[in-house]
């Protein structure tokens, strides 16, 4: 089963983009971020038309996601657990049943932090230990599970092309990246990392100053794996070259394939 993740930056202005992407792909299960768009105006209906059955966790302008899958989801909820005020639209999980084995899959967008330190950079590590408790969870639960997304995390020097620009940023802060550690070491796989030990590997590319094509690039967006999940992984690899395309969104997809 190809489980992907991909930050689409708007499904309004990156639509056409979008289909052509799921067909060419061919994903079973595409998790989306920064859908920036209310539940009732998402263009459901040309992604029916691939296929999918979708599922939205929305807000107006800014941050949203959501699942599309062409099996049925199961035990659909919205919003990360642990603070009932955070109305943030940035978490949705669903089981999606395979051949053999049923998985938890979690779509996130977790908080930018910019500027640090201040009030977003408190907001994004109160989410992460959220997060981190939402993950306990799912270890505790002992079935194949995922999280997935755009988590704003370089978790180390090797997944950026200039790591020194990054040193006072949010995304990379030594409390950033110690609490990304922190939900790693509850037993989680990063499943690119699995596969793939080389350094210059990213998923996003700012549009500004030509960031693309000098390749000024960093990886933020993972896919974290339970033991149950990581002993299905068979792959799990990044579309580069959707960055190329016309007006593109400044992150790419990335996708597992999972022996489900």
């Amino acid at each position: 089963m190809k489980i992907a993740s991909f930050n689409i930056n708007g499904i309004k202005a990156r639509l056409p983009a979008l289909l052509d992407w799921l067909t060419e792909s061919a994903s079973d299960v595409a998790v989306l971020q920064e859908i920036k768009s209310v539940d009732e105006a998402f263009p459901r209906e040309e992604i029916e038309a691939l296929g999918y059955q979708v599922e939205t966790h929305g807000q107006k302008s800014f941050n949203g996601v959501a699942i599309l899958s062409k099996l049925p989801l199961e035990d659909i909820r919205r919003g990360l657990p642990g603070d009932d005020s955070d109305e943030q639209a940035r978490w949705i999980e669903a089981t999606v049943v395979g051949d053999t084995h049923a998985c938890r899959i979690c779509g996130l967008y977790l908080p930018n932090g910019n500027p640090a330190p201040g009030p977003k950079y408190d907001y994004k590590l109160s989410w992460m230990k959220r997060l981190k408790a939402r993950a306990a969870e799912l270890m505790a639960d002992e079935m194949p599970a995922l999280m997935a997304g755009d988590y704003n995390v370089i978790p180390q020097a090797e997944d950026a092309s200039s790591p020194s620009d990054w040193e006072k940023d949010a995304l990379y802060m030594p409390q950033t990246r110690e609490a990304f550690r922190s939900i790693l070491n509850l037993g989680f796989t990063e499943a690119f990392r699995a596969r793939d030990p080389r350094p210059g590997q990213y998923t996003f590319w700012d549009y500004q100053a030509g960031a693309w094509q000098r390749n000024y690039g960093i990886r933020i967006d993972h896919f974290l794996l339970t033991p149950q999940c990581a002993d299905l992984l068979k792959d799990c690899q990044i579309d580069k070259d959707i960055r190329a395309r016309t007006k593109p969104s400044d992150h790419v997809p990335i996708w597992v394939d999972l022996a489900l």
